[in-house]
């Protein structure tokens, strides 16, 4: 068969080794696959098979320095889970069985219990059997924040096969963002990164889980997945019929060729590649000193991170030579154009890489303060009626109160022409039309603490890339929201009076547990500002993925979404919330509505304010095309993410009901949560329309820098000097009954 596309140049600056234990990995897996079923009489693979794949192969080079019993446990992993893969495809994705595939993959959990004396149950198939021998095996060796982390990833990447089944079922492709969730997951790259911990060193667990962690696994999960679509691409989607691949979701998307999408995806692997060396060079450290890591800690994460990026060459290598793949003439004729052999494909290819170089530092070369002109706004696509509370006029006349006493009016960032401009009782109104009339000046007191914020932070901090500074001020916006009768710090300025403010009056009946979650979610959003301000550091637009899923952060999709869930009370158990479309739910409407926030606030972020956190940007700098083409693409996604919202709750939702038997008054409560979701980002739109924030006149009209006669008063500095800059703007969320 002709292959569909020529395989790009790819960027691979690790060069591969090779385990010198190879044959002993390869002779084991064989005889521990025979002896779980998995060979003759399994249906699905023969000798020949496991021959062809040659997985110890795999292993041996993404594991190249552990000893030989560490590589054949770790083949046996990777026999193991693309048996999984191969099986489940055969018995329920090829028939359509969701039924039987859903009981299939409920069964699994029981075969990964935390306490390893817990009685597991007698295999049925070759899949049980092998997974109950391999975690037996593998946990005794690793704490219990390991075990707990990678079962959660082994659970993901086998629960969202359910996902592809269901689009599979209705013909269906997802759209790009959705795509990059779904894979990471169900792909399996976040559950190889437990297995580098096992064959180097496991992550401390102070540090897991934290964003520099987070993103080091992340971009190593979109780097491995993205290569595998491109290899894979002709014997999953001319073959099998599978719906679940990165060429053919950005041929879909874009419209565009084959070839064209291939290219593509070979340049968000770069970014994602990219991403990752600069997290390693800039957070990582900055994490260890922060943390305050021993050096047996810091040597272990320096130790896990190169396993990283030996799996990434490694996987690289594998994927050149096994029979799995569309690799017809890529090591003898591949554009590396160098020697052959071990290793080579990160060799030689100085303008391979200086390709890549230049791309890399297209992100740190973007010219602040550009003449732009006056957004355009496409004719966004909005599916569901706008209803406003009629206390609108009112708490229109009670914020400016508000923001007298708690001083947001006295620190020179606003003045009562800007809150009175920015109207943001209009969109408390939207976002909560049937609230009393304490819970919709409860909701805008919300905006308007989390606006200010979202302004302050670039103003007082970003002008002088003090990251210190706002990382303090961020430990004491955490200290201000006490979960169990702690002191209160004093107040040092209007930020911390305003949530303290806040705080007490939302959380009064609230559990310690809501308390907790609602706190984490203020703490996310907090951070996210310090992100922004570490990028301003760097004067780096972000890489398009990490920009979008930081985005979420910035726009406070936590705080959102916790305060909605609250409201519905106990009816609805915790796991669907957890669970894969409930999340696609949200994520949908939170990117839908911060990618109109910066279809609208262009002008004022790139022009106005010299701002790097655009969405419009991140695309023209990723593409290196103008503003009309950015800005097609964005809109494109913002259409995309409520067909997706609206693709969950006629599809995903139904079925989800079933799948957790939910009773009636679940589901009422499930319903009235979509509801706010809904009311949530109509009134976002709305509010976008009405406000005198974004519109040309209104931004020639108005100074965006710090009134001249105050400077803003911050906890840790003397009055600062005048500045002029500003960040994302918008910070909203929806109605949550009994707190709004």
């Amino acid at each position: 068969m002709t292959q569909p596309f020529e395989l790009p140049r790819f960027y691979m600056p690790y060069a591969a080794r090779l385990n010198p234990h190879l044959d002993e990995a390869r002779a084991h897996s064989t005889r521990w696959a025979r002896d779980m079923g998995m060979l003759e009489g399994s249906g699905v693979w023969e000798q020949s098979d496991l021959d062809a794949h040659d997985y110890g192969l795999l292993c041996a080079y993404t594991h190249p320095d552990c000893d030989g019993p560490a590589l054949s446990l770790i083949t046996d992993w990777y026999v193991w889970v693309f048996f999984f893969d191969d099986h489940f495809l055969d018995m329920y994705k090829r028939t359509n069985d969701r039924a039987a595939g859903k009981a299939h993959l409920e069964r699994l959990p029981l075969f990964m219990p935390m306490d390893l004396s817990a009685a597991v149950p007698e295999a049925r198939n070759p899949v049980e059997a092998g997974l109950a021998d391999l975690w037996a095996r593998t946990v005794p060796a690793m704490s219990k924040d390991w075990r707990r982390r990678f079962a959660e990833s082994t659970e993901h990447l086998l629960n969202e096969s359910m996902w592809e089944l269901s689009n599979i079922d209705e013909g269906r492709i997802a759209n790009p963002v959705e795509y990059i969730e779904m894979r990471r997951k169900v792909g399996g790259a976040p559950w190889s990164a437990g297995l580098i911990e096992y064959a180097t060193a496991e992550v401390p667990a102070s540090v897991a889980g934290a964003r520099p962690l987070r993103v080091l696994m992340e971009t190593f999960a979109d780097a491995v997945h993205l290569r595998n679509d491109l290899f894979s691409y002709q014997r999953e989607v001319q073959d099998e019929g599978e719906l679940s691949n990165g060429v053919l979701v950005l041929e879909t998307f874009f419209a565009c060729t084959t070839q064209e999408a291939a290219d593509t995806v070979n340049d968000v692997l770069t970014s994602r590649l990219h991403q990752f060396e600069h997290t390693a060079v800039t957070e990582v450290p900055a994490l260890a000193v922060e943390k305050g890591l021993t050096p047996p800690e810091v040597a272990a994460v320096a130790a896990y991170t190169k396993g990283l990026q030996d799996w990434q060459s490694g996987g690289h290598e594998w994927h050149l030579r096994s029979s799995r793949y569309m690799n017809e003439g890529a090591l003898t004729g591949s554009p590396l154009a160098g020697p052959t052999g071990l290793g080579t494909s990160g060799s030689g290819i100085a303008s391979l890489l200086s390709a890549a170089g230049a791309e890399r530092a297209r992100s740190f070369t973007h010219v602040p303060f550009q003449k732009v002109g006056p957004s355009r706004i496409p004719d966004l696509y909005m599916p569901f009626p706008l209803r406003l509370n009629p206390g609108l006029d009112t708490a229109r006349r009670r914020i400016t109160g508000w923001a007298h006493e708690t001083g947001v009016l006295e620190e020179g960032v606003w003045d009562e022409d800007k809150l009175a401009a920015y109207d943001l009782p209009l969109c408390a109104a939207g976002l909560d039309p049937d609230g009393t009339q304490e819970a919709l000046d409860l909701s805008t007191q919300w905006l308007a603490w989390g606006t200010y914020g979202d302004d302050y932070y670039p103003l007082v901090f970003g002008r002088r890339r003090d990251v210190a500074a706002a990382k303090l001020c961020t430990e004491r916006l955490s200290a201000c929201m006490t979960l169990a009768g702690e002191p209160v710090p004093v107040p040092a300025n209007a930020l911390e009076r305003g949530l303290v403010d806040l705080w007490s009056r939302t959380t009064r009946d609230m559990t310690d547990r809501q308390r907790g979650v609602l706190r984490e979610a203020v703490d996310v959003m907090t951070e996210s500002w310090v992100w922004e301000i570490f990028n301003q550091l760097h004067h780096r637009v972000p890489d398009p993925v990490d920009y979008l899923e930081m985005r979420r952060a910035t726009f406070g999709a936590d705080l959102t979404m916790s305060l909605c869930r609250m409201g519905h009370g106990p009816a609805v158990p915790p796991a669907l919330y957890r669970s894969g479309p409930v999340r696609s739910l949200e994520n949908a409407a939170v990117d839908y509505a911060m990618l109109v926030n910066d279809i609208f606030s262009y002008q004022k972020e790139i022009e106005y304010e010299g701002e790097f956190h655009n969405a419009i940007l991140v695309v023209r700098n990723f593409f290196g095309c103008d503003y009309p083409s950015a800005l097609r693409v964005v809109h494109d996604l913002t259409t995309q993410r409520m067909r997706q919202f609206e693709h969950v709750c006629a599809n995903g939702l139904p079925a989800l009901y079933e799948d957790f038997a939910l009773s009636r008054e679940g589901r009422a409560a499930m319903d009235g949560y979509v509801a706010d979701l809904k009311n949530w980002m109509a009134g976002v739109l709305n509010w976008h329309r009405g406000c005198r924030r974004y519109g040309a006149q209104d931004l020639a009209g108005r100074a965006h820098g710090f009134l001249p006669d105050r400077a803003p008063r911050t906890a840790l500095t003397s009055p600062l000097r005048m500045v002029s800059s500003g960040m994302e703007d918008s910070w909203n969320f929806g109605e949550a009954p009994g707190v709004f």
